[in-house]
């Protein structure tokens, strides 16, 4: 069982590598599309923070706690999300 600050903790890193992920999937797509590089990563970055936090916001929402599992989840349908978007390009 982690402690409030080791979830804390978990959360903020897995976010970070939520954003450089999904940033770093759609530079070339932004390049191509007369984007600058920065902007397409910040964009694609934010998209995929959003998705991480609305899942988090809403298993909360359920009973007042996030459980590892509850966090595990979330982070993984990310991660499926990301995977499916990388194999169609």
């Amino acid at each position: 069982m982690l402690s409030t600050r080791e979830k804390i903790a978990t959360v903020l890193g897995r976010v970070v590598a939520v954003f450089l992920a999904t940033g770093l999937s759609v530079v070339a797509a932004g390049t191509i599309a007369g984007v600058e590089l920065w902007q397409s990563f910040v964009m694609a970055g934010i998209g995929g923070v959003a998705t991480v936090v609305e899942g988090l916001s809403r298993a909360y929402l359920k009973d007042g706690d996030l459980s590892l599992a509850e966090i595990n989840t979330v982070f993984g349908n990310a991660e499926a999300k990301l995977q499916g978007k990388n194999s169609s390009e």
